[in-house]
């Protein structure tokens, strides 16, 4: 496969992990009524531009998008460390500050004794910060 496909097909992975993630937040909030705390929303700020901007660089096979969108990832994945961090470290929990109206610390779900909604928006940017660097390591091989 040449490096154009996979460029085309990563970006198209992003896009769809950006949706799954955007539509996963939606589902929480606006199906099962949880209501998202402060941190949440600036995980959501981050990622739901992913899925429009991410979705035309698929479809136009622009892997320089990867350049531009990468500090939203990054950024995100950055969020959710420290909110997944308040939510299972005590040290963390006991000396962040007040989130608003719905605490930061608390976890609506926590499958497996692990598994709560910033961990679920951790590994949807880290996924899709991997996938972009990785686009970007393939545009320069193939001289883009």
């Amino acid at each position: 496969m040449d490096h154009s496909k996979k460029i085309e097909n990563l970006l198209l992975a992003a896009a769809i992990i950006a949706l799954v993630a955007s539509l996963g937040s939606l589902y929480f909030s606006e199906v099962l009524l949880y209501v998202p705390c402060e941190l949440c929303w600036y995980q959501r700020i981050l990622m739901y531009p992913l899925v429009i901007l991410l979705g035309i660089a698929a479809v136009k096979k622009d892997a320089g998008i990867a350049t531009y969108v990468l500090p939203l990832s990054i950024i995100g994945g950055s969020i959710s460390i420290y909110h997944y961090l308040i939510q299972k470290v005590a040290f963390f929990g006991e000396n962040s500050v007040s989130c608003g109206v719905v605490p930061c610390t608390g976890q609506y779900i926590n499958w497996l004794g692990f598994i709560t909604i910033p961990f679920l928006a951790l590994i949807g940017f880290t996924c899709i910060t991997v996938i972009l660097f990785y686009v970007k390591n393939l545009s320069k091989k193939a001289g883009n």
